[in-house]
């Protein structure tokens, strides 16, 4: 079954790699100064930020759908969501930049791409891999650093491997 949580896993890698392989493939740009490679990098901002939005509402149905579980430090989901929503602005912003420098450099494929937009995508990459390594790294917080895998033994009345034992009581079926 398909659950907010897992919706939000499978998908929210997407604006990370994104964004880092935009950083990389700038940062080749800068150096090889190859227009396919400018555009490249723009392509991946623009995706990044077409991604990103979808990501923050999975993130957002996932909380509500946990509702701070007993085996997650308190407020380590909210520390990852303000760092969602800080990394969601940026990424917006950077995308649509990106995707008019795509779209003006695409419809003008003779000229040299200008100095302001390369700043821009320079810029924006930075800005855009910085912002989602940062959430990324509070969001693995959420699991990585839950008290219940720091315990030797499961819990009283949870054997190994089972994460919550199953309710089929009347009440649980209304």
């Amino acid at each position: 079954m398909l659950t907010w949580p897992y919706a939000h896993l499978l998908i929210n890698h997407f604006p990370v790699v994104l964004s880092v392989s935009a950083l990389a493939v700038t940062i080749l740009a800068q150096l090889l100064g190859r227009r396919g490679l400018w555009l490249t990098a723009m392509g991946a901002l623009t995706a990044s930020g077409i991604f990103v939005y979808p990501v923050y509402f999975t993130g957002n149905k996932a909380d509500d759908a946990l509702n701070d579980p007993w085996y997650i430090h308190s407020g380590v989901i909210d520390s990852h969501k303000d760092a969602a929503t800080f990394a969601l602005w940026v990424i917006l912003i950077v995308g649509v930049f990106a995707t008019y420098s795509l779209w003006r450099s695409l419809k003008k494929p003779a000229d040299l791409i200008p100095r302001w937009m390369r700043a821009g995508v320079v810029i924006g990459s930075l800005a855009a891999a910085s912002t989602v390594a940062r959430t990324a790294y509070v969001g693995g917080k959420i699991i990585h650093e839950a008290p219940i895998l720091q315990l030797q033994q499961p819990p009283p009345g949870l054997s190994p491997g089972v994460a919550a034992e199953k309710h089929d009581s009347a009440s649980d079926r209304r």
